[in-house]
């Protein structure tokens, strides 16, 4: 497996992360687990995970699995979205005995949204608290994950508080994020990139997107995976893994791979920024909606129509796949919670609109 330096941490973690958030039946331990020890057996040495993924039984699953290693085989991340500097020491503790594991090696402060949130963290002592506990050994190294602009991510960077980020970064939104990328360049911190495939849209759009395969890619897949680690600046791709098979295809995606030239991944750009830009990612941020408006899938909708380019496709997407009306776009009450909150600063509310005028046709 091949592995990067973490940032200035002295770590070198495994091009490919496990992902905590899909075991296919986390109320089975041993199936879960199966799957973490066989991704550690093809050489992923870094497993991240949260409190309330898979119904709050993730952290379990890693503990199942993590008392089997050597303990100086793997890294192991968690996070905590706690402003409180108490409810966060609490969170750490209740991790610690999930996971078996005496310290944190990669600690995040979670789901930094918007801007103005580090500074809760800070005022609410969150932040002092994770000092505190990295000061005692229960953290190895303070992290963040964040959902902000490339701007944004660049300003919590620069407080020098982090050594590492978790981002959404991949082939369709990296326009979204480059600045993130150059900040840690800057900064020399670690980049851990989230949803490398878009949340399963790169691969299920693998003939639209087929142009991102390279002579020694397999398939869009590989291509997308590819895309992210070849980067400079990004540590590894995390990936949420279901079974054992999409281990052995995410490790193939890395093995006897040289990495992508600088001027290969700039032409992948210039073409996804030229025919994708303002994707929806699905992350879900823009929920809850107060008209109940199930707004990642009626985005996933209108994602038809920038990969397509026709209504049709829109109107088979509503029908065959999420068995939806175009009338229930119609019941957005234009309140704008759903813009305020998009990470992307997508224009949700005519692209509600456009799919509602889809019942006029």
């Amino acid at each position: 497996m091949w592995t990067k330096p973490y940032g200035k941490t002295g770590k070198n973690i495994s091009a490919i992360a496990f992902g905590g958030m899909r075991f296919a039946k986390p109320e089975d331990l041993d199936l879960s687990a199966e799957v973490l020890l066989h991704a550690h057996a093809r050489g992923i040495n870094y497993f991240d995970t949260a409190p309330y993924y898979c119904d709050d039984r993730s952290e379990a699953i890693f503990g199942h699995a993590l008392r089997r290693l050597p303990r100086n085989s793997y890294f192991v991340s968690t996070k905590c979205a706690e402003a409180n500097g108490d409810k966060l020491r609490e969170s750490l503790e209740r991790s610690l005995t999930r996971l078996n594991v005496q310290r944190i090696d990669f600690f995040h402060i979670w789901c930094l949204l918007r801007d103005g949130q580090l500074e809760e963290r800070t005022q609410g002592g969150a932040i002092a608290a994770a000092l505190r506990a990295k000061e005692e050994g229960l953290i190895e190294h303070l992290v963040v994950s964040s959902h902000l602009d490339g701007d944004g991510i660049a300003r919590v960077l620069e407080s020098g508080l982090f050594e590492g980020i978790t981002i959404g970064y991949n082939a369709i939104n990296f326009p979204f994020r480059a600045k993130a990328l150059e900040a840690a360049l800057q900064h020399r911190v670690g980049v851990v990139t989230m949803n490398p495939l878009g949340g399963g849209l790169i691969p299920r759009n693998a003939e639209r997107l087929a142009f991102l395969k390279g002579p020694q890619d397999r398939d869009v897949v590989q291509a997308a995976l590819r895309f992210n680690i070849s980067q400079p600046a990004i540590t590894a791709a995390l990936v949420g893994f279901s079974n054992t098979d999409e281990v052995d295809q995410a490790v193939a995606a890395v093995e006897n791979f040289a990495p992508y030239s600088a001027e290969h991944i700039e032409r992948l750009k210039q073409n996804l920024s030229t025919s994708f830009n303002g994707f929806c990612t699905g992350c879900g941020y823009c929920l809850p909606c107060p008209a109940q408006l199930e707004i990642p899938k009626l985005m996933d909708v209108y994602n038809q129509r920038i990969l397509v380019g026709t209504d049709a496709a829109m109107a088979d997407r509503l029908k065959w796949h999420w068995s939806m009306s175009p009338d229930v776009a119609a019941n957005c009450l234009q309140c704008g919670q759903c813009e305020e909150a998009c990470t992307q600063h997508l224009p949700i509310i005519k692209r509600l609109e456009d799919i509602a005028a889809l019942a006029q046709g």
